[in-house]
């Protein structure tokens, strides 16, 4: 969906400086689109029955092994506690959209003579179409990020959690947008980054889907749509 203006400049004066009498450009940015789709794990299914059914309490890192023949990429595995004591595997779910303020909102350009723009965020939700998943999702993260984040590390502190989505039961989609729930600062750090609107940032989902011997292998796809909708100043 293209981005819409939800207010337009009304008056500019002869410098092509903005009217002190505008305060605000409401903007909506693209839908962010975002999927997770078991197929890209490419999971073994012979294989990953074999293995969590795997007893590991001697040997707990042959599960790591393990992993390698059950999915070909985003997979790992570890040797679940006691009482349990067979290998589970962990799919990663890391998923990165870029946002170009600039390119994406282009009465932006008014603000050219400005480094930096006030933003005050008015919502952010998403809505999932289509969800063929047969099991429940975690928790997932949404985070802001520098372009030169394209994938999750704990250890970059650039990386900013900002929200999160409540876990999706297997099979349900939405019939109306959902708020995200905003981490304590979640809010703050949407309107930093977009504040400085000439520098292109990444918006990132991220998860982690544990497989034990008592889950099904996962099979389906998530796809699911990000919105973002606020105000620019001064």
């Amino acid at each position: 969906m293209r981005s819409v203006l939800a207010l337009a400049l009304t008056t500019l004066c002869g410098c092509g400086l903005i009217s002190s009498d505008v305060t605000d450009i409401g903007i909506q940015l693209p839908d962010k689109k975002f999927s997770i789709d078991t197929d890209g794990y490419q999971i073994d299914r012979q294989q990953a029955d074999a293995a969590l059914a795997f007893s590991c309490a001697s040997s707990p890192s042959v599960c790591g092994e393990l992993a390698t023949k059950v999915c070909t990429m985003g997979c790992s595995g570890s040797c679940a506690p006691a009482p349990t004591q067979t290998c589970e595997f962990t799919l990663d779910v890391s998923v990165v959209q870029p946002v170009n303020l600039l390119a994406e909102q282009p009465d932006l350009k008014t603000f050219s003579d400005q480094s930096v723009v006030k933003v005050g965020i008015d919502s952010v939700t998403y809505e999932i179409p289509s969800n063929t998943l047969n099991v429940a999702t975690p928790v997932i993260a949404v985070y802001v990020a520098p372009m030169a984040a394209v994938k999750l590390d704990p250890l970059n502190k650039q990386i900013k959690q900002i929200g999160t989505i409540a876990p999706v039961a297997a099979g349900k989609t939405t019939t109306a947008p959902v708020a995200i729930q905003f981490t304590a600062t979640g809010k703050q750090e949407l309107q930093d980054i977009m504040g400085s609107f000439k520098t292109p940032f990444n918006i990132l989902v991220g998860s982690q889907i544990v497989v034990d011997k008592d889950s099904d292998i996962p099979t389906g796809r998530l796809d699911a749509v990000v919105h973002v909708k606020g105000h620019v100043g001064l």
